[in-house]
């Protein structure tokens, strides 16, 4: 019944979004006589040598959005009012829709304007734009913007006027190099520009606080006939207040650094050695601003610290400056509670969190937590089970440490780096119908970023997972683990006991338009060497234990890109990939089911339910998803997807998604899911779909409808190529979701 209400809506939505996109064509009605709407605007140019895309953001007048650059549904919903605005319904289409933009002679003019000093700049001084007009029918216009750049100048000569001895002597010292400035290059503002700026940073970060660009200029000079054009920097001396003396810039050395806390320099809540250790400004060393915005980042960094404000002051008839470091501080310790709804396949519950949190507990801005959480979940549907409820009890504690907690480290080390220790301990219990199981847990980590902070890594020097299975019911004993028709390596060992002691990596970088993320991490193999080394004996299935448990043995590795390709300010194109192989090895022939891959679902290949694709042409039993079998030891995913501002607050997406799961070995109870190059581009699903998103700034919904393209799980050619026999009750899933999937 939902598939065929779903079915409709997706019918109803694409005949209006054709309806609305040829009534935008009829949206004459609203342009005054002797206007014209602005259909289309183009630049074109003499040389190949501009690269045109780059100057649209120059063009002050562009026609109505696109949805996904085809479709003027925002023009076309506008277009379905009427003249009357008294009218509800008419205010509310204009509202949501975007009304006709018409062409106005004076923007194309000013824009013409606008492109000329642009290609001025970048080196055609004698050059020009003028535009031309397009009519069409249903009063249209094209604009067309013609640039004429002429010959592009070059630099032939770089000369220096430095006015300020001092400045000149530090610039020499120091050896500046200038890595923009070049003979031979274009002449182009941007880069005379981008000179100005390195040198002020330089002199900035030796000591001249009060030096800035304007105090640099140019003059160039050009030889009649000829492309050529000498250039010079001039760099002048300090003007006063009155706009009349002229004197040397001053050379700032930093005095003493005091600090105080909310006003008092008496009560500061951090040690002095962290306060130092956070402080990059150096008495006795030349002002830096690059070091002043790092101690502002630094204590920016610690839980305790609400904001920081830092002030110089200039010590009388010298070139000293005191530095005054003054901290707010947040509340040391807050409790908190967090209730929460469960749902779990329809078993409705309850949950709830209290955690207790202190900002500075041994007064070095360290963060200790302790978290309680309890859980309640009425099962249903289950037969032959005493106990027809979930509890769920666990305890987290949580110590974070704001630098890096390693002995022997250097101060100088300590004040260059930007990181966090995390000590982790915690215990879960759950108690099952079917099991009972806990969980144990203790983990030490360092996390840290790179200077640009496009960077961020990530070290698991030690984490440890012990389970145990205190109890399983005999029912689930019976049916499940030992039933010979129900017989499965993977499930019986994930109800078992283990132990998992891992050391992991992992780094990712983002700038916005580009994202990885690259994870390895491996699992057992100090346990294994020092078995190996005590000569350890093997229980019955031939693995080495600890403490009569055995422990798991892998190596995982994960790769994941997304590039980011904006076509305008409304469209873009997402393109992301994602590989991740884990190898058990050793001391286990089977992965624990928490590091297996699964395939499908919101992030995924969005035609499956999660975990419902895989692994290779496996199909689980009657075509239902298999919780256990759907897993493996290899995942590869593949998306594209081009999204597009609709109106609002409301985006759209159409995607394609492509990939699948597999293992490594073949197991009885996954017949086809072994990987294998010959035949594994073959197993490869592909899915399609639409997808809305709602951008709420701090959060985004996401709802995805995909549909089965190529299904390497199939018993007939029809369900093997879906997108040519397509059936919504087989092909057919819906994704909801917090975020974007990439």
């Amino acid at each position: 019944m939902i598939k065929r209400i779903i079915n409709r809506l997706q019918k109803i939505v694409s005949t209006l979004i054709i309806v609305v996109t040829i009534t935008a064509c009829s949206a004459s009605k609203f342009i005054p006589e002797g206007s014209y709407l602005l259909d289309d605007v183009k630049i074109k140019s003499d040389t190949k040598n501009i690269e045109t895309s780059q100057l649209e953001p120059y063009i002050r007048q562009k026609g109505n959005s696109k949805w996904f650059s085809l479709f003027k549904v925002p023009l076309g919903t506008y277009a379905l009012s009427g003249r009357d605005t008294t009218k509800w319904i008419n205010r509310k289409l204009q509202a949501l829709g975007e009304g006709p933009v018409l062409f106005d002679s004076l923007q194309a003019e000013q824009t013409c304007n606008d492109l000329s000093n642009v290609l001025h700049g970048m080196g055609y001084i004698k050059a020009q734009v003028d535009y031309a007009l397009k009519r069409e029918k249903k009063k249209k216009v094209k604009v067309i913007y013609n640039l004429h750049p002429g010959k592009r100048y070059h630099i032939s000569s770089i000369n220096y006027d430095i006015q300020d001895k001092n400045i000149d002597s530090v610039l020499k010292n120091k050896k500046f190099h200038s890595t923009n400035l070049r003979i031979g290059m274009p002449f182009m503002v941007s880069v005379l520009d981008n000179e100005r700026e390195q040198i002020t940073d330089f002199l900035n970060n030796n000591g001249y606080v009060n030096f800035h660009k304007d105090f640099i200029s140019y003059s160039a000079d050009t030889i009649s006939g000829s492309t050529d054009i000498d250039i010079t920097l001039h760099l002048h001396k300090f003007i006063s207040g009155n706009g009349e003396e002229e004197t040397e810039h001053k050379q700032y050395t930093i005095g003493k650094i005091n600090y105080h806390a909310n006003g008092d320099f008496d009560k500061i809540p951090l040690r002095k050695s962290v306060l130092e250790e956070n402080t990059i400004i150096e008495a006795g060393k030349l002002y830096n601003a690059d070091e002043l915005q790092k101690t502002y980042n630094r204590f920016g960094r610690l839980p305790i610290v609400k904001y920081t404000n830092i002030k110089f002051t200039e010590r009388p008839d010298s070139n000293i400056l005191d530095c005054n470091i003054g901290i707010s501080t947040n509340k040391i310790n807050s409790i908190s509670f967090q209730p929460e709804g469960t749902n779990t396949a329809g078993d409705l519950g309850a949950a709830a969190s209290l955690t207790y949190e202190n900002r500075n507990i041994f007064r070095g801005a360290e963060t200790f937590s302790i978290k309680l959480r309890g859980a309640f979940e009425a099962i249903t549907g289950l037969e032959g089970y005493q106990n027809q409820d979930y509890e769920e009890y666990s305890l987290e504690a949580k110590l974070l440490f704001p630098r890096f907690v390693v002995p022997f480290l250097s101060k100088k080390f300590k004040k260059q780096s930007t990181a966090m220790s995390e000590l982790t301990v915690s215990y879960n219990m759950q108690n099952r119908p079917e099991f009972h199981r806990r969980v144990f847990t203790a983990s030490w980590r360092y996390r840290w970023n790179d200077i640009s902070g496009k960077k961020s890594y990530k070290f698991d020097l030690i984490d440890l997972n012990y389970i145990y299975m205190p109890w399983i019911s005999t029912t689930f004993k019976e049916e499940y683990l030992d039933d010979v028709n129900n017989r499965n390596s993977i499930l019986r060992y994930n109800y078992e006991d283990l132990f998992i002691m891992k050391l992991g990596f992992g780094m990712s970088f983002n700038n916005g338009d580009e994202a990885y993320k690259i994870n390895v991490e491996t699992s057992g193999n100090f346990l294994s060497g020092i078995s190996h080394l005590l000569g350890s004996k093997r229980n019955e299935n031939n693995q080495y234990t600890l403490f009569n448990i055995a422990f798991a043995q892998y190596v995982k590795g994960d790769f994941d890109y997304t590039k980011i390709i904006m076509f305008d300010r409304n469209n873009s194109l997402a393109l992301h990939a994602g590989l991740g192989i884990a190898y058990p090895y050793g001391n286990s022939m089977i992965l624990p089911f928490e590091k297996r891959y699964f395939s499908g679902g919101a992030n995924s290949v969005r035609g499956w339910s999660v975990r419902g694709l895989g692994p290779g042409k496996f199909k689980g039993t009657n075509g239902a998803i298999d919780f256990i079998n759907q897993t493996g030891d290899i995942k590869l995913d593949l998306n594209i997807e081009l999204r597009s501002f609709l109106f609002w607050k409301v985006y759209g997406a159409a995607f394609i998604d492509a990939g699948n799961i597999w293992t490594i070995r073949a197991y009885e109870e996954q017949p086809g899911g072994q990987f294998r190059f010959k035949d594994f581009y073959k197993q490869i699903a592909v899915a399609y779909g639409l997808g809305i998103r709602f951008n709420f700034d701090f959060f985004i919904l996401r709802f995805d409808m995909g549909m089965k393209a190529i299904n390497p799980a199939y018993n007939s050619n029809n369900e093997h190529y879906a997108i040519f026999h397509p059936d919504f009750s087989r092909d057919f899933a819906f994704h909801f979701a917090v975020g974007l999937p990439f």
